[in-house]
């Protein structure tokens, strides 16, 4: 036997015991754990023997397989046995069409469809509820998402326009589903874990949604219950820990040729800000609050915001650079990080991957920028949040503009 086709089947069975073990494990009424991998192996070994003697025997293959199905349900239902629903069905048509797949060294694509079947399958309960929890509010924030992604990029013109050719229509609006998909995601886990589900959750889900949100949610509730201080705390420096991570996506999505130029020193400030929301969670751990319901941040007006400022900071930054050198860009950078690091990151990112600014200069632009909105965010927290809020986060951020600062003068160049 030639190596291909043993790995061909190996792979076909391994999927096929895969789909059928989680079949079994919710009593389908199809099959479970050895009649998957005869579906697997059915659709493999009728793609080989194709090869030989026409492509009719794949066809023989989906009509038999389809007849066995629906004389099994026509026996289930006669018995009262028969329960509502299809999905063990289709997927045994679909892990049929797998093992032709993978007999038609289309082994990538194969693993694959198998592995998101698998996924699907086993997270029935999640999905229904995720179903179920979705409103009207929620169909169109999806829908806005579909407007912004697959009806309005696509028909953008990719060219460079204005001055220093920074304008692209397409690239900016790219840049804008980019950073919508990563709120979006904040979002749909809001809608999946629900309101009460711990403080490190809210932190996460804050940073994907807006940290600078957050910061303001929790420092209001504070305000009026002291006690949710140390709370606060935590949840406010754990957001902000998710919104450096980000940063780091957007800076690796936008320039993955550059990227290892300008990641380490903000992976360094990254490290110092999870130890420090650490410590936070260390006295605040026994504490628990709901999650302030995030705004829809798929609304088109909120993208088209976004848009006009990615599009203002590209051509700020690029007027900086070409007439105050590396002091105008920083200062460009103080000013869009003290309400958005998003615009400033990306823009920042592409100059470097076009090769039109240093990657040095790059990063410390966000960095100073990540800095300001920290800042920003304190002094919201200060104003809005009361003494014991402060008081509680006010050393972590310290700690936090300290390391930039060490970061800005001793990181090499």
């Amino acid at each position: 036997m030639e190596t291909q086709t043993l790995l061909q089947i190996t792979v076909s069975l391994a999927l096929g015991l895969l789909l059928g073990l989680q079949r079994q494990r919710t009593d389908a009424s199809v099959g479970g754990i050895r009649t998957f991998p005869f579906f697997a192996l059915l659709g493999t070994v009728c793609a080989k023997i194709a090869v030989v003697y026409g492509g009719w025997i794949v066809a023989a293959g989906l009509l038999a397989l389809a007849a066995v199905l629906v004389f099994a349900n026509v026996l289930k239902m006669k018995v009262g046995s028969m329960e509502v629903g299809i999905t063990s069905e289709v997927a045994a048509l679909l892990l049929y069409a797998v093992g032709i797949l993978l007999a038609s060294n289309e082994m990538a694509a194969g693993v694959l469809i198998g592995g998101v079947m698998l996924l699907l399958l086993h997270l029935k309960q999640p999905m229904h509820q995720f179903a179920a929890a979705v409103g009207e509010r929620d169909m169109r924030a999806i829908a806005q998402f579909v407007l912004i992604s697959l009806i309005i990029l696509p028909v953008l013109p990719h060219a460079s326009y204005g001055p220093y050719g920074v304008w692209n229509p397409f690239s900016i609006w790219l840049m804008v589903v980019f950073i919508v998909g990563i709120s979006l995601s904040g979002y749909v886990a809001y809608k999946l874990f629900g309101a009460r589900n711990g403080a490190l959750l809210g932190g996460v889900i804050g940073g994907l949604v807006s940290s600078t949100a957050t910061a303001v949610s929790f420092a209001r509730r504070a305000a009026r219950d002291a006690s949710l201080a140390p709370l606060g705390a935590f949840v406010i420096m754990a957001s902000s820990c998710i919104s450096l991570l980000r940063v780091l996506v957007e800076v690796v999505a936008a320039a993955p040729g550059a990227a290892g130029g300008m990641v380490p020193p903000l992976a360094v400030l990254l490290g110092v800000s999870v130890v420090l929301a650490g410590g936070l969670y260390a006295l605040s751990y026994r504490q628990t609050a709901e999650m302030p319901v995030p705004k829809n941040p798929a609304e088109l007006r909120g993208a088209l915001v976004f848009g006009l400022l990615y599009a203002g900071v590209l051509w700020a930054v690029a007027v900086a650079r070409d007439g105050y050198g590396a002091a105008g860009l920083y200062t460009v950078a103080v000013l869009s990080g003290l309400t958005d690091v998003d615009a400033i990151t990306l823009s920042s990112a592409q100059l470097v991957q076009s090769g039109s600014l240093a990657p040095a200069t790059a990063w410390r632009a966000i960095l100073i920028a990540v800095l300001a909105n920290s800042s920003f965010k304190f002094a919201v927290v200060a104003v809005l949040g009361g003494r014991h809020l402060a008081f509680r986060l006010g050393g972590a951020v310290a700690v936090v503009l300290g390391s930039g600062a060490l970061l800005l003068r001793w990181w090499p160049q």
